[in-house]
């Protein structure tokens, strides 16, 4: 199939992004406004958004920084989260979701949920009034090799969480295996994920060619190639159970390159773009727009969004910094040629 020169599609969202705070907070949402209407924002700051006052605090901080752009802000639940809270914040119009991040699973996620078995009367009052539970879906047992931690969170812990709440909207983010994809299509219509552009361009090799690569670290990590193509062919099939989610994650370039290095990739600079490689190398281009403009709205009750977003076939060389706010972090693609650019 020839492909085309330009592509104009309805304006997507980002359904998972961390746009950090401060002088870095008003550096990087320039980046995802400039591509999407909106965007799902990660509460993982420190100290995290647990309350409704925090979370309207940071969304007015997110606006000044990128006006005309509307976050939808979660909530980041813990050991003691108030159920109370999650209904009012809901019912004020500030919590479009709540995060569940296993405690220590990732980055800013020392204060996630250590029980989840103890959470259930929280995951049930969300399901009553129809709020979205957010999965960062990894074990934390040490036993367990980090290559394996999502497909044994899926055994442990999702597969429960789904059948005791089936009313229960959940996404399970980032996903990066092929039992993720399989436990994603099995569940019902409540049930979908986010898959980021890192996780469908690289695999496990790509943190390790020609020495240690920093910024092809990411958690969940990267896996195996069979993995990889099972998230190509998920997201490019079609299916309404997958939408756009980047996962971006800036840190600074000092923070990347230490001897415990931070996990996390910058791609919302060229997010877009990114995604359109994938779609045209797999012959799918034509449901892009379903997969960055429409599953994603109406997953979480939303209207699409107005007005439109064209890409055209132009090379260009992604920089190997940005700076945001004062901060240098590596962007996703840094030195590499792109064929798709925004118009």
């Amino acid at each position: 199939m020839d492909t085309p020169a330009r592509l104009t599609i309805r304006r997507p969202d980002d359904w998972h992004v961390h746009l950090r705070d401060g002088a870095v907070l008003a550096g990087v949402a320039p980046h995802t406004a400039r591509q999407f209407a909106r965007a799902i924002v990660m509460p993982n700051l420190s100290p995290p958004v647990t309350t409704v006052a925090a979370a309207r605090g940071y969304r007015e901080r997110i606006v000044a920084a990128a006006p005309g752009f509307t976050p939808l802000m979660t909530a980041y639940l813990t050991d003691a989260t108030d159920a109370g809270e999650l209904v009012r914040g809901q019912a004020e119009g500030v919590f479009a979701a709540a995060k569940l991040y296993p405690a220590n699973a990732t980055t800013g996620s020392a204060h996630g949920v250590n029980d989840i078995a103890r959470l259930m009367p929280v995951l049930a009052a969300m399901e009553k009034i129809g709020l979205p539970l957010l999965i960062h879906g990894e074990v934390t047992d040490s036993a367990v090799d980090i290559f394996d931690r999502e497909a044994v969170f899926i055994e442990r812990h999702l597969a429960g969480i789904v059948r005791e709440l089936p009313g229960l909207k959940v996404v399970f983010e980032h996903i990066t295996t092929a039992q993720a994809v399989d436990f994603v299509e099995s569940a019902g219509a409540n049930v979908a994920a986010t898959i980021t552009p890192q996780h469908l361009h690289l695999n496990r090799n790509a943190l390790f060619e020609g020495g240690i690569r920093p910024h092809a670290y990411c958690l969940p990590v990267a896996k195996r190639e069979v993995h990889r193509l099972a998230l190509r062919r998920a997201a490019t099939s079609g299916s309404a159970k997958y939408f756009l989610g980047t996962d971006s994650a800036p840190h600074a370039v000092s923070a990347k390159e230490a001897a415990c290095g931070c996990a996390g990739i910058f791609n919302a600079a060229y997010a877009l773009e990114s995604y359109a490689a994938v779609f045209e190398e797999e012959d799918a281009l034509g449901r892009l727009e379903a997969f960055a403009s429409q599953n994603g709205p109406a997953f979480y009750g939303l209207p699409r969004n107005e007005g439109t977003v064209t890409l055209v076939r132009e090379d260009h060389v992604v920089p190997d910094i940005i700076e945001a706010g004062g901060t240098p972090i590596v962007p996703f693609h840094a030195g590499e040629t792109l064929r798709w650019k925004i118009a």
